[in-house]
């Protein structure tokens, strides 16, 4: 059997006179190796209740009153799962079934705004990888509970899976965690000419078919990302994003499409296609390194140039600096403690002009120091975390996490969440 929540990001239902609340949820299953079989659908609540049902291999189950996916800090009561309920049976005594948590939920894009269940959502989070000491690359149960626990105590409510597909079970946890998630493919690399011809193209193609196969029933995954950093100011770049692109919306009408850039607003030829731009940009790093303040002008250039030509709302989906735990200059210079605090303290300025008007998202990079290919620009691989390899914190973790709860504090009005149940679910030791 093969349930699936086709259109999971759930929708009120227009017919509904308010304050009532109608949650949709559309599904479709295959069964495989039987044509001799009934199919019983249930969606039940967090406590056991079924609040709908129906027969058959596709339909839709409507849920009066729907309690909606929230994520974390944006509701006080966030991440609810309904478990959808497949039972199948080829007679009274042999029966199968199969449970699969979803939750009810809408995504929207405006031209200065992102939308869930209605309100605007800010991304304030990170980038990260899987990757750690001691084990290395790969999925690691001890360490996805730390990481989501600091994740919780950042005052992060989301992330980017750069730059591939991470494992089924994080995304589950984001589902119960209520973290939300920019879902990517591995498209990363895609530098050459011939990277855009139709052998590569026919490949990322498939690649999306299968990502949004696997995790289209996640309401943590809220936007797809179809690539990290192309050359998307080469001629073929245009013709490569608009079909990637417009194909991923056909496999998945509810959710906006995206791709991570590091071209000038006026080169990249892929950009007229998403929803919402994300721009990686490394003032004082890359860039004029070492020199801070260049950063504000030229992040405030950066934004207005991009929502001048494009009218889409942006996120700033990566942005940092390497440094040394343990290693302190003043001034601050490169590679220290003190100039990471610094560069972020820049960007922060200008995130809170233009948070008010077109910025939707802000994802440090990166959550955690990474190990890379030895080069003479990384010292025992990239360090640009604001936590350690081993997840201890440097400095800019508590820069962090005093901007995002006060970013969380100044949006609590907005969503009507009381101030006490938010700080509840705030732990209070590091």
């Amino acid at each position: 059997m093969d349930p699936r929540h086709k259109h999971e990001s759930g929708a009120e239902d227009q017919q509904c006179p308010l304050p009532c609340r109608c949650g949709l949820v559309n599904y479709w299953i295959s069964v495989q190796g039987d044509e001799h079989f009934q199919l019983e659908v249930r969606l039940l609540d967090e406590d056991g209740k079924v609040v709908a049902q129906e027969t058959g291999e596709q339909g839709q189950l409507r849920v009066p009153s729907a309690n909606l996916w929230w994520p974390y800090l944006m509701h006080e009561h966030p991440a609810y799962l309904y478990s959808l309920e497949v039972r199948m049976a080829r007679t009274v005594s042999d029966s199968d079934f199969y449970t699969l948590p979803v939750g009810i939920r809408t995504v929207a894009v405006t031209e200065s705004k992102f939308l869930i269940n209605g309100k605007p959502f800010y991304f304030h989070g990170v980038n990260k990888h899987e990757d750690s000491d001691i084990r290395g690359k790969g999925f690691d149960w001890p360490l996805l509970i730390k990481d989501f626990n600091l994740l919780k105590w950042l005052g992060a409510n989301s992330f980017r899976t750069s730059h591939y597909p991470y494992s089924e079970e994080v995304l589950q946890l984001c589902d119960r965690y209520g973290i939300v998630v920019i879902d990517e493919c591995p498209g990363v690399g895609i530098k050459l000419p011939q990277s855009f011809g139709n052998e590569s193209l026919r490949h990322h193609l498939e690649v999306m078919d299968e990502l949004v196969r696997r995790d289209k029933n996640h309401p943590a995954v809220v936007m797809w990302s179809v690539a990290n950093e192309p050359a998307s100011a080469l001629k073929p770049a245009a013709y490569y994003f608009k079909t990637l692109i417009t194909h991923t919306k056909a496999l998945d009408p509810t959710r906006p499409v995206t791709f991570v850039t590091n071209e000038r607003y006026n080169a990249d030829l892929g950009a007229p296609y998403v929803d919402v731009v994300c721009v990686n940009s490394y003032f004082s790093w890359y860039h004029d390194s070492g020199h801070l303040e260049v950063i504000q002008p030229q992040l405030k250039s950066q934004f207005e140039n991009w929502y001048k030509t494009y009218k889409k709302p942006i996120i700033q989906s990566e942005y940092g600096a390497d440094t040394i735990a343990g290693f302190h200059q003043d001034p601050p210079v490169m590679f220290s403690e003190e100039y990471q605090k610094a560069l972020l303290e820049n960007y922060h300025l200008v995130f809170d002009q233009k948070r008010k008007e077109y910025v939707v998202g802000e994802l440090i990079w990166n959550f955690a120091d990474f190990m890379t290919n030895q080069s003479p620009t990384r010292v025992i691989g990239n360090k640009k975390g604001i936590f350690t390899r081993q997840r201890q914190p440097k400095s800019a973790a508590f820069i962090l996490r005093e901007r995002y709860w006060r970013i969380v504090s100044e949006t609590m009005d907005h969503h009507s969440m009381p101030m006490t149940q938010c700080l509840g679910t705030r732990p209070l030791t590091f």
